[in-house]
Order: structure tokens, then sequence, then C-alpha cells
């Protein structure tokens, strides 16, 4: 399916060729949400099909899932042509959905939300509107300021620093490199599939089913990551012990001031090698961007991923809203 034509609009694939037009509209908001990148939404767009279309001068992403057409993102743009826009893009998805209550429009940060609230609260006949829209609050990112991530001071960072001292000093012959999609892509998939079986060798079957359910979406995208990578202004770290890859992450640039960490795997095995590569990839990310924060997305309302980066201390939690239709 390469498009779709709806209320005279023409959505059309979301692919490789969106990048520019995309970023163009992202360049108007400035916005540290990890999902407001072109690399995040077209890696991790799995099982659906993005769709983009303009509206109102703004860049809408929409995606099709089982037949079902939301909105990934709010519409993108100026702000003055936001609002009008959410209100179109909701048509649009009326007009393809059996029921408008599959409608919705997904991670629509708060300075977006509040505007639109206000929007709909000026004058009677708007007003009207408002009690047509349900606002629930989904996850939140994780956002850490880059100095606190790589000194690690205080007791609060002790286990952290015992974790990555006690890596260096039983694998002293590690070592870093830049990610080469040619030199180490081959050697990221194999470390992968090493995870997932590591991951579910001692799970139950229920869990272990769920469990790979997931593993689905997060295989293509590192598929389609290493597919595309010279193309996706990203960048990545490897980490080699005795010559063999045990560890990789990759991240981009999100604004002036903030980078994020898009996927990061290593070798359940090698203890401390996940605290160790994350500190020294944020060194890179602050060298590399000047970034003053680092966003390390949401834990996909999975306890332990929470508890896990809540024990980074992050600075400040952004939430993400969903907007749905009553």
């Amino acid at each position: 399916m390469s498009s779709l034509v709806i209320n005279n609009y023409t959505l059309k694939h979301f692919n490789i060729n969106a990048k520019p037009i995309m970023e163009q509209y992202l360049h108007m908001i400035e916005i540290d949400l990890s999902d407001y990148t072109f690399a995040g939404n077209y890696i991790w767009l799995s099982n659906a099909t993005g769709f983009y279309t303009i509206v109102n001068d703004t860049f809408c992403l929409f995606i099709m899932s089982s037949g079902v057409l939301t909105m990934l993102l709010p519409p993108l743009g100026k702000q003055d042509k936001i609002y009008d826009a959410i209100i179109e893009c909701f048509e649009i998805m009326n007009k393809h959905n059996e029921n408008k209550r599959y409608s919705k429009i997904e991670y629509v940060h708060e300075e977006i939300l509040e505007g639109f609230v206000d929007y709909l609260e000026e004058g009677t006949e708007i007003f009207e509107k408002l009690k047509d829209f349900v606002i629930e609050k989904k996850l939140v990112d994780y956002i850490y300021k880059t100095d606190d991530l790589i000194e690690l001071k205080g007791n609060p960072y002790k286990v952290k620093r015992n974790e990555i001292n006690r890596f260096r000093t039983v694998y002293p012959n590690h070592r870093l490199e830049l990610f080469n999609n040619e030199l180490h892509g081959k050697k990221v998939v194999e470390l992968f599939n090493k995870w997932v079986q590591d991951r579910t060798i001692h799970m139950p079957k229920e869990d272990a089913e769920v469990f790979l359910d997931g593993i689905y979406f997060e295989r293509f995208a590192i598929k389609r990551l290493l597919n595309d990578y010279d193309n996706l202004d990203v960048i990545g770290l490897v980490i080699y012990i005795d010559d063999e890859l045990k560890g990789f992450t990759v991240g981009e640039k999100i604004s002036d001031k903030v980078a994020s960490v898009i996927i990061e795997k290593t070798d359940f095995e090698i203890l401390g090698c996940a605290q160790f590569i994350f500190r020294e990839f944020v060194k890179i990310l602050k060298e590399r961007y000047n970034s003053e924060y680092i966003n390390v997305g949401d834990d996909m309302g999975f306890e332990n991923l929470k508890k896990v980066k809540m024990s980074y201390r992050p600075d400040k939690l952004i939430p993400k809203y969903t907007i749905y239709q009553k």
C-alpha cells in the first residue's frame, strides 16, 4: 500500500524519503520527548504501516494497524497551526475508521495538550467540542543531567560506580568502537539473538510467550536501524571483550540541549557491561552534541525497566498523553 486518499488528503507511505520533510517541521518546535524525531519513529514502526500528509501546514504522521488509522504523534509545526490541524486529523481518521472511538492521537507533549485545551475553551461554540474528547496520561520519558550520568557522584550512584569498577577490573581487555554498520552490523544481530535466548531460558512459559511477542517489534527495529543506519543521523557505540562484541547502543540528538539513547543491548553474562557502556556512550553524546541532558525514553510500562531508569535518578519526568474521542 503506497498511499491513501481520505477527505481529499493524500497520505503518503512513511519511508526514508519522508525524513527531510518531517525534520523541516520538527525544527519549528522545541520538544525534548524521545518520540519527536524521524529516526525514533522510523525505526520503531514495525507491524504498523506509517503514512504522512500535510494538514494546515503541519506534518501529520498516521499509522495503520489492523485496518485502524491513528496518529503516532500530534501534528508538527508552528503553534498557531497545530490546533486546527488536530481537529482536521480527527476528521481524517473518523472518515476511515468504522467507529470514531478508534481514532486517537498518541505521544502528545503537555505543552501541545495545554494549548489544545485552551483552544477548545475559547468561545461557547468551541467549548462544546471539549466534551467530545478524552485525555489520558500514558507513559513518561526519563531525562537526566548529562554530567550526573558521567560523574556518578554521591551515595545514590555508589552501586553504579561499583559495577563499573568491577567490570573494568575483570575485563581489562575491553575496547570501545564507534558503530560501523559494515564492521559491526552482523555481530549486533548475533548479540541480540543471544540476548533474547538468555532472557527466555529461565522464564516461565507464559511469561516467555508475552516477552517474545514484544521482541518481534524490537527485532524489526534493529533490522531497520541497520538497513538505514547511514541515512538516519544517529550515532552508535559497541564494546568488545576478547574480540567478541558484547554490547551496543545507538542514540541521536533531539534538540539543542537534549540527546537520546534509542536502544542498548549487552550480554547478560558480562556483569557491569550495561552500566559501563551507558556511561561511556553518554560521554560521546555530550562530546558530539554538547547535550546538557540525556533522554532514555519511557519504560513501556514494565516495572523492572522503571526501576532501572529510576535508579539513575532522573532530573525530570516528562509525561506523554493520548487524545481520544468519546
